[in-house]
C-alpha cells in the first residue's frame, strides 16, 4: 500500500523559465477549451472551493499573456474577467455565516460554496484568496485589461480587504496559513492603490501580522511558529504558510516577514528526514501540500542553507490544483504565479549546523520532539514512529507497564563528531510508577548509514525492555509505501509485536490502513476538522519493536542496546568506570559520562571510529 499524498521531494520538479512556459501553455489551452459562453472557467466538477476558481485561472491567462503574447488569451482574459465581476461576488449576507462583526455592510465576499448558507463557514478564506488571485491580475494584467473593468477590480479588492478586515473577525479559523494569505493580499493590493489610502492598507496589513498573528506563535521544539487550527504545525499547512512568509517579504521587504520565514524553514529542516517523508498536525496527518509549498520551501532553503525541497509533496498537484479527472483547478493559482516570479533557486545540500532536535547524517535521521524523544527514525530507507503501550507514547525503556520517557526535570544534549560519526547523547530525568528518580542517557549514533541507538537507565525491577519504534513507512523510488517492519538488530531479545486487542484505539501495521486514517478515526470531530495529533494520542497500543536488556551490562543499570539498518554481527560490549559507562561497537567507542554529568549538569560524551567511514 503506497500513502497517497507521500510522493517525490519537490526540488525534483522541473524548475526552469521553460518547463514553467509550458505549464502555462497547457493551462492556456485546458482554459480556451473549458470557457463557457458566460466566462466562467470553474472546472465543471467543482463544488467546494469555487468562489475564486475562475478568477485563478484568468490570473495564470494573464501571466501566459505576459509571458507569450498569446493574442488568444486577451479576449478570454476579459471575458472571465467580467463574468467574475458578475457572477462572482457577493454582498448580502450569507445566510448563517458566524463570523460577522458588521451585519449588512454590502461588502463584497467570496463563496466557499455557491449555494446560499449551505456551508458558510469557509468564506473568510475564499475571500483571501480572491483577493490574492485579483491582486496578481492587477499585476500580470498591465496593458491586457481595460480601463473600466482595472478600477472595478481595484474597487472589489478594497471591497474584499473591508470585508477580510472589518467586517468579520479576523483569521475565524485559527488558520496562519489563512491569516499571513490576508496580510500578504492587503500588502500586495496597497501597491495598486494611491499613495496615501496605498500607505494606510499597507500599515493595517503590518499591524495585523504584528497583532494578530506574530503575538499569537505557539512554541514547538525551541521554534516559534504561527499557529495552524489550534496546533503548533500542520505537515500540509506549514509549508504553505512558508511560502506566504516568502512572498510577503518579496513584496514588502519586511525582515519580520524573513525572520519568521528563517525559524519555520528550521524548523521544518530539523523535523524533516533526509528522505523527506513527515506526519503530524492538527489538520491533516499525512497530506503533504505539492506546488503551494515550493515558493517558501525554495525561497527559505537558501536562506538557512539547507535543502528543503527534499520534503515529500503531492507531486499531482506538482505545479496546479487539479481534479480528480486531472483538469486544471484555479483555486491556488496565485501561489503558482508567485513560484514563477520568483527567482530564488534550490539549495540542494544538507546543513552543516547542529540542531537541537535533529540527528542527520547520510541516509540516517532522527528527530526528535519537544521532550527529546523521537518523533521519527530513518535509516536503511524506513520510517519509524514511536510506539504505543497501555496509551503511553514514545521510545525508551518500559518497566511494570510504564514507558520511561516524559522527563521529570531539564532534558540535556551534547553533540559530538568524530571520526566521520555523528552522535547526539540526551539525558532525560524520569519518575516511574515507585516514584523513584532515574537518569535516561539515550546514545544517537551513525555512520551515514545505519543508527545505533544505547539506552542506559538505573536497573529496573521486574521484566523490562526498550520500546523502539513502530516501522511504518519505507522510500520507494518516487513513493513512500507502508510497511510493517525494518532491518533492526538488538543487543537483547529482539521482537516485533502486534496489538491483541482489536478496534480503532489499536494500530496494527500489518492492516491496510494509515497511521492518518487511524488518527482521524480516533479524533473528537469529524474528518477535515478533528484534530488527528490529538486523536493518535487516544491510541492505546500499535506495533512496536520491543528489545530486552543487553547482556553483559553493569550489575547497577539497565543497558539496551539497538542498530537500526545494515552492518556486522552486532555484539556490543560494556564497562563502567569512574568515568561513565563505556560502549563498544563494531563501528565505534563511546564512553557516556556519569548521569550528573559535569561541573554544570551537560552531559559527557567521547566518542571514537572503529573503522573507516564507509559513507
Amino acid at each position: 500500500m503506497r500513502l497517497p499524498r507521500q510522493r517525490g521531494p519537490l526540488h525534483d520538479l522541473p524548475d526552469t523559465p521553460e518547463a514553467y512556459d509550458a505549464v502555462l501553455a497547457d493551462v492556456a489551452e485546458q482554459a480556451l477549451a473549458r470557457l463557457t459562453p458566460d466566462g466562467s472557467l470553474e472546472h465543471p466538477g467543482a463544488l467546494d472551493d469555487i468562489g475564486d476558481t475562475s478568477l485563478g485561472i484568468t490570473s495564470l491567462l494573464a501571466l501566459a499573456w505576459q509571458r507569450g503574447g498569446d493574442p488568444r488569451l486577451p479576449e478570454a482574459v476579459r471575458r472571465s474577467l467580467a463574468f467574475h465581476l458578475r457572477e462572482r461576488v457577493y454582498t448580502e449576507d450569507n445566510p448563517g455565516y458566524p463570523n460577522l462583526r458588521i451585519r449588512d455592510s454590502r461588502l463584497p465576499y467570496a463563496r466557499y460554496v455557491l449555494e446560499t448558507g449551505a456551508h458558510p463557514v469557509g468564506d473568510w478564506p475564499s475571500t483571501v484568496w480572491a483577493l490574492l488571485q485579483l491582486v496578481n491580475l492587477l499585476d500580470t494584467g498591465e496593458g491586457l485589461i481595460e480601463d473600466e473593468q482595472r478600477r472595478e477590480l481595484v474597487e472589489l479588492g478594497r471591497g474584499y480587504w473591508r470585508w477580510l478586515t472589518e467586517a468579520t473577525f479576523f483569521n475565524p479559523q485559527e488558520a496562519g496559513n489563512q491569516a499571513i494569505g490576508c496580510v500578504v493580499g492587503g500588502l500586495m493590493l496597497a501597491r495598486q492603490l494611491p499613495p496615501e489610502e496605498g500607505e494606510l492598507v499597507r500599515a493595517r496589513a503590518l499591524a495585523l501580522y504584528t497583532a494578530e498573528i506574530r503575538a499569537h506563535r505557539v512554541h514547538d521544539r525551541g521554534a516559534l511558529l504561527p499557529p495552524e487550527h489550534g496546533g503548533a504545525y500542520d505537515n500540509n499547512y506549514g509549508p504553505i504558510s512558508l511560502s506566504f512568509l516568502a512572498q510577503a517579504h518579496r513584496v514588502s521587504g519586511e525582515e519580520v516577514f524573513a525572520e519568521d520565514g528563517d525559524a519555520l524553514a528550521r524548523y521544518i529542516d530539523a523535523r524533516l528526514p533526509g528522505g523527506g517523508f513527515d506526519n503530524g498536525g492538527p489538520r491533516y496527518s499525512e497530506q503533504h501540500s505539492g506546488f503551494e509549498s515550493v515558493l517558501g520551501l525554495r525561497y527559505f532553503s537558501g536562506r538557512i542553507g539547507s535543502d528543503l525541497g527534499r520534503y515529500r509533496g503531492d507531486t499531482r498537484w506538482g505545479r496546479h490544483a487539479v481534479q480528480p479527472d486531472g483538469g486544471v483547478d484555479g483555486h491556488f493559482a496565485w501561489m503558482l504565479v508567485w513560484q514563477i516570479q520568483d527567482t530564488s533557486r534550490w539549495h540542494r545540500t544538507p546543513s552543516s549546523s547542529t540542531h537541537r532536535h535533529q540527528l542527520r547524517a547520510g541516509t540516517v535521521s532522527v528527530a526528535f520532539d519537544g521532550r527529546m524523544t523521537p518523533s521519527l527514525i530513518e535509516a536503511a530507507g524506513t520510517y519509524y514512529l514511536p510506539a504505543a503501550v497501555h496509551r503511553q507514547h514514545g521510545f525508551g525503556p518500559v518497566t511494570d507497564g510504564f514507558l520511561l520517557c516524559r522527563p521529570m526535570g531539564e532534558v540535556r544534549v551534547r553533540d559530538v563528531r568524530a571520526d566521520g560519526l555523528t552522535a547526539k547523547l540526551v539525558t532525560k530525568p524520569v519518575v516511574g510508577r515507585d516514584h523513584v528518580l532515574r537518569h535516561v542517557r539515550s546514545l544517537y549514533v551513525t555512520d551515514g548509514t545505519s543508527l545505533w541507538v544505547t539506552v542506559a537507565v538505573e536497573r529496573l525491577d521486574g521484566a523490562s525492555y526498550l520500546l523502539a519504534g513502530l516501522p511504518y513507512a519505507a522510500d520507494d523510488g518516487d513513493r513512500v509505501r507502508r510497511v510493517a517492519e525494518g532491518e533492526v538488530t538488538s543487543a537483547g531479545a529482539l521482537r516485533l509485536t502486534h496489538p491483541e486487542a482489536r478496534g480503532v484505539d489499536h494500530f496494527d501495521a500489518r492492516a491496510d490502513s494509515t497511521q492518518e486514517q487511524a488518527a482521524f478515526a480516533l479524533a473528537a470531530d469529524p474528518r477535515g476538522y478533528g484534530n488527528p495529533d490529538e486523536g493518535w494520542r487516544h491510541l492505546v497500543s500499535s506495533t512496536a519493536l520491543e528489545a530486552g536488556p543487553a547482556p553483559g551490562g553493569p550489575e547497577d543499570l539497565h543497558v539496551f542496546a539497538v542498530r537500526y539498518g545494515p552492518g556486522d554481527t552486532f555484539v556490543p560490549a560494556f564497562e563502567a568506570g569512574e568515568q561513565g559507562l563505556t560502549v563498544r561497537t563494531e563501528a565505534f567507542t563511546a564512553l557516556i559520562g556519569e548521569a550528573a554529568g559535569d561541573a554544570h549538569g551537560e552531559p559527557e560524551l567521547t566518542l571514537q571510529g572503529s573503522s573507516p567511514n564507509p559513507w
